[in-house]
């Protein structure tokens, strides 16, 4: 007997002419995340790591108040793309998570992505189904998908107390993810004061004074976010301070590096300028400033990743994902000249400019 995979592995080396398996593993593509978003907002990978044993689809039904037919459909399709594990006694199906869901997709796990998942199905899927519009208007969607006014981004991502505390969650996913690589992607031992500027909860910021234990750091971000950082993502002992402020509207306090974390990719350039201008004349020689984003390629031919990010910022905000050469242009306009740029070959990549 030959197995599914077997044959699969065989059709896959045809010619995609022969019949499109990519094509439509893409167009797919869709249903795959709304699997993965719906399990967590019904709190299936929560029940199952907590669980002893593996639990039957009747058992989770019942657990979170579903349909047993419709749980057992996505208990399927959650084994299908190896997210759950099953195994069948005396005829019943009994699933359990894999290693990868206990650790990143279940709520308690110290990596979990949870939030981020939250946030990509409640907001971002949203603006997505306006794609069409954002590509044919060259403009974010958050007035046709949420009802508020595009030009403040801001004003729709904390739009509400709840809204803000969820985009935060988002942000402190990844940096928990992303944080290690990106801290020691480059050395930043010679910097002694380091201010993450729009650092949102401290995420980032604690990566980096756990790596350069010697530095102190800083976290500035405005005030409505300070307040709900302190209430929410506090630590004892924590190793970064928090400071209120505006980098835009105000002035940005001293110190020897600055980092500007998945921000520059929200703006277009002109206003990209403003604020690296104001964070040069703000550094001393040797100074610098840490943008973190996912880079293009230069040929345009990916990393696919950082394209589709590209175009999240196109239906979400007033920015883009930008290439190494975009980076090198905007900084040697503000005046920064030695630049070193580290791809991480995962989401974020390091760019460090000093003065």
């Amino acid at each position: 007997m030959i197995s599914g995979s077997a044959v699969m592995a065989e059709h896959l080396s045809q010619s995609e002419l022969d019949y499109p398996f990519k094509l439509l593993e893409y167009f797919n593509g869709f249903r795959v995340s709304k699997v993965i978003f719906s399990a967590c907002e019904l709190g299936v990978f929560d029940l199952l790591l907590k669980s002893q044993e593996p639990l039957s689809a009747q058992n989770v039904a019942r657990e979170l108040s579903t349909s047993v037919d419709g749980m057992e459909r996505l208990l399927d399709a959650l084994v299908g793309i190896e997210i759950l594990e099953v195994e069948t006694t005396d005829g019943a199906a009994l699933y359990s998570n894999s290693d990868v869901a206990n650790l990143y997709l279940a709520r308690g796990s110290t990596k979990s992505l949870h939030d981020m998942i939250i946030y990509q199905s409640q907001n971002i899927y949203p603006l997505w189904n306006n794609m069409v519009d954002a590509v044919r208007e060259g403009k974010n969607q958050n007035e046709k998908t949420f009802g508020l006014p595009s030009e403040d981004i801001f004003q729709v991502i904390y739009r509400s107390e709840p809204e803000m505390l969820k985009f935060m969650c988002l942000m402190n996913s990844s940096w928990v993810l992303d944080g290690p690589d990106i801290v020691t992607a480059i050395n930043l031992s010679s910097f002694q004061t380091i201010v993450d500027l729009g650092g949102c909860t401290g995420a980032l910021a604690r990566e980096m004074a756990k790596a350069y234990p010697s530095s102190s750091v800083t976290v500035f971000d405005l005030p409505q976010v300070v307040d709900m950082a302190q209430k929410h993502f506090s630590q004892e002992n924590d190793a970064v301070v928090f400071q209120a402020g505006d980098f835009f509207s105000g002035e940005v306090p001293p110190a020897d590096l600055y980092i500007l974390a998945r921000i520059i990719h929200d703006w277009p350039e002109e206003k990209c300028l403003i604020l690296l201008k104001k964070i040069y004349n703000t550094c001393k020689p040797g100074g610098g400033v840490l943008l973190v984003e996912a880079m293009l390629f230069e040929n345009r031919r990916g990393p696919v990743m950082a394209q589709l990010f590209s175009l999240n910022m196109l239906v979400q905000t007033e920015g883009r994902e930008r290439r190494p050469s975009e980076y090198t242009h905007m900084l040697n306009t503000a005046g920064f000249q030695n630049i070193q740029m580290c791809r991480t070959g995962k989401s974020y990549d390091a760019i460090l400019a000093t003065r």
